[in-house]
């Protein structure tokens, strides 16, 4: 599957595409507290598009591991006015919410976003398949194990892969059984995953392809890269931007990312090899 319909339009993501990340929440790893203002917010989108972003992934409940606890009416709060701000001054604007409740997904598209990218592929709100199967916009489902709060502790696999494709395969079907039909995988790298982990999911990422849906990968600026180059978030780009060549170079299809201008100069090097074969 190549192609994507978000609100009646096709995306074709035979050449991958960048989703810019927008947290209007205090705390998250990188941007914490940064666009708590939706003048900063329109401005931080608007370079985003500028810079060739195709999606806008805006969340209002850090996913970092040990976040801390949000409610829903709060999040509903943080992400449904911003929505609608965005909506109104970006009419073609395409923005993925980044949820794992059932309601925060429904007023999100209700109010004008269109895609839902769930950290947990639904086993956090058993009605979360089921509502995106009715709003019939994209679904992206991520492997994580627990919540963010305790998946740290559940970093244990026998076969790391294996483990990841049996849960694929499991979530996908269910999501199939509800009509869901654009759905987006996301090998969550940093969710209860080890450095180590994560490394090896880089190098076996080809293995995920056994879904035949399009892969997305979010790495930016996260610890597998700082804490190996011994370093910080704020100086992780270029590490950021070597992994999104490798992945890329590996399948996949949507870079989730912090600096876009730099991610689609990847896209558009990396794109080059393939025109060239």
């Amino acid at each position: 599957m190549s192609t994507i319909n978000c609100k009646g339009t096709l995306i074709d993501l035979s050449t991958p595409k960048v989703m810019g990340i927008v947290n209007v929440t205090p705390d998250s790893f990188f941007d914490g507290g940064k666009l708590y203002n939706p003048d900063k917010i329109i401005a931080q989108v608007e370079k985003m598009l500028h810079e060739g972003a195709t999606f806008i992934d805006l969340g209002g409940y850090s996913s970092r591991p040990g976040a801390d606890f949000v409610s829903e009416e709060e999040e509903l709060n943080r992400i449904v006015p911003i929505v609608k701000l965005l909506v109104d001054k970006f009419p073609d604007i395409l923005i993925s919410i980044d949820a794992f409740r059932s309601e925060v997904a429904k007023q999100a598209i209700q109010n004008g976003a269109a895609i839902i990218n769930d950290i947990s592929a639904g086993l956090l709100d058993e009605r979360m398949l089921e509502t995106v199967a009715k709003l019939q916009v994209p679904y992206i489902m991520m492997h994580m194990k627990g919540t963010p709060q305790t998946m740290q502790s559940l970093a244990n696999y026998d076969d790391l892969l294996k483990e990841m494709n049996f849960y694929f395969s499991e979530r996908i079907a269910k999501a199939r059984s509800f009509g869901l039909n654009d759905i987006i995988i996301d090998p969550g790298f940093g969710f209860a995953k080890t450095l180590e982990h994560n490394f090896e999911l880089l190098q076996k990422m080809q293995l995920l392809h056994f879904h035949d849906l399009p892969i997305l990968v979010g790495i930016s600026r996260k610890s597998m890269i700082y804490k190996t180059l011994d370093t910080n978030p704020e100086n992780a780009l270029n590490g950021t931007t070597f992994l999104h060549a490798f992945c890329l170079q590996n399948g996949a299809k949507i870079l989730r990312v912090h600096d876009v201008a730099e991610a689609v100069e990847c896209v558009k090097l990396i794109s080059q090899f393939s025109i060239n074969n």
